[in-house]
């Protein structure tokens, strides 16, 4: 295969403070993806991340807004290529593993591939943000489709027609939620990849709050079933208004059926007011399922649109 037929790839890396470590970063995926573009965007770091970048190679870019999903969806608007490949600038992440996950990602078609974190040491992978992940990513599993061991990774590798076709919607680190549900929401071909995950080096802080971000990541699920999945979001809400309803009339019912009187008026009001409120909670989980499974057609249609690279098409 000639040079110019070979396929345009990108290797796109958020940054916010990683002086310590973009360079090296930059040098290892240069000497793994010789022919690839390294895009560094800068998300108003105040250390020295873009004079290291800069140094090392790197075409360097910027997003003032501040967090990693605004980063992304100005990364994935801006470069144009046939594959992407997605990584953090902390320095955790196997450059060595590229070539093989980008191999993958061409010779069998696929959208997706996941670099799941093995990790070196009991330093590289914290226990909270460990069983964090393994929870959030349990909870997408039940919801959306159990097709992902780290939903919560940074290395990704990605085709063009899944960059053009995603509407990155998140602001902060839950962009990777977003990233693997709507992989699943479509049914695109993905897999797992394992790949060493190593500790952070010395003077590279993590940006990521357990707590914080783990609440932020938890109400982006919350929003993505609420819109992907309305009618088993508002059935749920409908059938606790129900059991709510239930629980308050049941004592009331029977003090009518012995005595026909209604002792708790305000009570037989509120029991009213949510069976009211539950049928309409079920009416419109109907109706928004149809407008959900409508722009799921529009999604699935333009993410059609965009031709897949494949090395098996130059042969």
């Amino acid at each position: 295969m000639s040079r110019a037929n070979k396929p345009r790839v990108a290797v796109l890396v958020p940054c916010f403070n990683e002086g310590a470590t973009i360079a090296r970063v930059v040098e290892d995926f240069r000497r793994n993806l010789p022919d690839a573009e390294i895009y560094v965007y800068d998300n108003n770091s105040h250390d020295n991340t873009v004079t290291e970048a800069r140094r090392a190679g790197a075409v360097i870019r910027t997003e003032p807004l501040q967090g990693k999903g605004n980063v992304v969806r100005r990364m994935f608007a801006d470069v144009d290529a046939d594959a992407y490949v997605l990584v953090d600038g902390d320095g955790t992440y196997d450059a060595d593993a590229a070539p093989a996950m980008l191999a993958t990602l061409f010779e069998q078609g696929l959208d997706m591939v996941t670099g799941v974190r093995r990790a070196e040491s009991a330093g590289s992978y914290r226990p909270g943000h460990r069983l964090g992940n393994r929870v959030l990513t349990a909870v997408v599993a039940n919801i959306f489709g159990n097709r992902c061991e780290d939903m919560l990774s940074g290395y990704r590798v990605l085709s063009r027609r899944f960059v053009k076709s995603f509407p990155a919607l998140a602001t902060g680190f839950e962009i990777e939620t977003e990233l693997t549900v709507h992989a699943l929401e479509l049914r695109m071909p993905m897999v797992d990849m394992p790949t060493r995950y190593s500790e952070r080096p010395a003077g590279s802080a993590s940006k990521l709050h357990t707590v914080r971000d783990g609440t932020r990541i938890l109400m982006t699920i919350f929003d993505l079933v609420r819109d992907e999945r309305p009618l088993q979001f508002f059935t749920l809400v409908g059938l606790l208004l129900v059991m709510t309803a239930i629980v308050l009339g049941y004592p009331l019912l029977i003090t009518y059926r012995d005595t026909g009187l209604v002792p708790r008026f305000p009570t037989a009001i509120l029991a009213t007011g949510l069976m009211i409120l539950a049928s309409l909670s079920f009416t419109s989980g109907v109706v928004l399922d149809s407008i959900a499974r409508a722009r799921r057609e529009l999604k699935r249609l333009r993410y059609l649109e965009i031709p897949l690279y494949s090395l098996r098409d130059l042969k």
